[in-house]
Order: C-alpha cells, then sequence, then structure tokens
C-alpha cells in the first residue's frame, strides 16, 4: 500500500486502459468485415438526408412535420441502436465493461429520436446560415471520418463510418440536431436530451482516444465544439432578428 501512495504519480493516463489500441482500432476493421458492403448505402443515406433537410425552407406545418424528416430521424435512432448492440454491445464490451453502459446511452438516444420523429411541433432552423453550418458539419462527419483512419497511419479497413462506428454517428447526429429547432417545449425538451446524448458520447471517445494517446482525440471534441458554437451563435442571431 506505501509503495503504490508514494509512486502513483509514476502513472500514464494509458496504464488504466484495459486494452490496448491496437486491439481498440481492430474493433473496427472486424466490424466492417461484417457489414461490408453496407457502408456505401449507409453514407449515401445519411448525405440524401442531410441535403434534403438543409434544402428545406420552413418545415410546412408544425403540427405535421414532412416525411423525410420523420423517416430521417427514425433512420438516425435504427442507427443509433444498431451501433449500441453491434458494435459496444458486441465488439467493446468485451474488452471493456464501461461498453455496457454506453450501450445502454446509445439505446436511450435511439429512443429520444423516435420521440422526436413523432412530435408534431418539429420544424427546420428558420435561419438559412445554421442550415447550411449543419450540412457542413454533416458532410465532413459522413466523407471526412472515414478518413481519418490512413490520415492517422491505420489501414483504411479500419475505417469509422456513419451507422457503423459510434463517432461518425454521434457528429452526424450533431450536425442534423443543429439544423432543427422545436416549437413545442415536448420538442425542445427531447431535442436538448438528444444533443446531451450526442455531446456525452464525443466527450466519452475524447477521453478514450486521449488516454491511448491518439492525436484523433481532437477530433470528436471538435465537431462538439463547433457544433455547440454554431447552435449559440444561432440563437443569439435568431433573437437579433
Amino acid at each position: 500500500m506505501s509503495e503504490w501512495w508514494t509512486e502513483w504519480w509514476t502513472y500514464r493516463p494509458a496504464d488504466f486502459l484495459m486494452f490496448a489500441p491496437r486491439s481498440y482500432w481492430r474493433l473496427f476493421e472486424l466490424h466492417n468485415q461484417a457489414l461490408w458492403p453496407w457502408q456505401g448505402l449507409l453514407v449515401a443515406l445519411g448525405l440524401l438526408a442531410m441535403v434534403l433537410l438543409a434544402m428545406a425552407p420552413q418545415l410546412r406545418h408544425r403540427s405535421a412535420p414532412t416525411p423525410v424528416l420523420r423517416f430521417t430521424l427514425a433512420g438516425l435512432a435504427l442507427a443509433w441502436a444498431g451501433v449500441g448492440w453491434g458494435f459496444l454491445q458486441q465488439r467493446y464490451a468485451p474488452i471493456n465493461w464501461a461498453a455496457q453502459g454506453f450501450a445502454l446511452g446509445f439505446g436511450l438516444q435511439a429512443l429520444l429520436l423516435l420521440g422526436l420523429a413523432a412530435e408534431g411541433a418539429l420544424r427546420s432552423a428558420a435561419a438559412l446560415l445554421r442550415r447550411r453550418l449543419a450540412l457542413t458539419l454533416g458532410l465532413l462527419a459522413l466523407l471526412a471520418y472515414p478518413l481519418l483512419a490512413p490520415a492517422f497511419g491505420r489501414p483504411l479497413a479500419q475505417a469509422e463510418v456513419f451507422a457503423v462506428a459510434p463517432d461518425p454517428t454521434a457528429c452526424t447526429t450533431l450536425a442534423l440536431l443543429l439544423g432543427l429547432q422545436g416549437g413545442s417545449p415536448l420538442a425542445r425538451g427531447l431535442l436538448t436530451l438528444a444533443w446531451g446524448c450526442a455531446l456525452a458520447w464525443c466527450a466519452v471517445s475524447t477521453a478514450t482516444l486521449w488516454t491511448m494517446g491518439s492525436v484523433q482525440a481532437v477530433v470528436p471534441a471538435a465537431f462538439a465544439l463547433a457544433a455547440l458554437v454554431a447552435a449559440r451563435w444561432g440563437r443569439a442571431r435568431a433573437g437579433q432578428g
């Protein structure tokens, strides 16, 4: 006991990891192999949803959101549920017991997104610039995130893809939520909770990657910060208008 107390300061964050970084990245390779070739279709659907929502002016009626919005949110809920069960529970949990709790959080987010899909008082953000910022972040999450693997010296087979891996799924969700606003207390409450779940995962991923010593830790943190700044700026601009 006294030896641990006198040497605790020599420990590094990586010493508390329950897995090797190579094992962590290998999980994405195995998951991609199991789901191939559906990754391309999932990214294409994400791109289509982001473009349609960015092009939509004001959703027509508060009491009846467009089918595009309903299907997009329902599909996003399926993505969170699929990543929570398929990746976090089935692949990540065997090397990190905390992943079981993360999987439950992804299930909660899926329920929140389904609630938003059913909520009538939901519409696209009124500010055109905010919708464009949402589209930009969405395109980065969908198209640039998979390229981080080769950019950081890993094989493309370990690429993180929307609706397959948790990080791009959370970042794409932040972009989508940025382009929406609630027209009722219930819609605003669900949006706030959905924001919270996506931001919480970005924080978890940032901490995990930082502990692993990966420079990629800055990516989910940057996405979360950019979405928050854009949201606050958009609300300020709306108040001035």
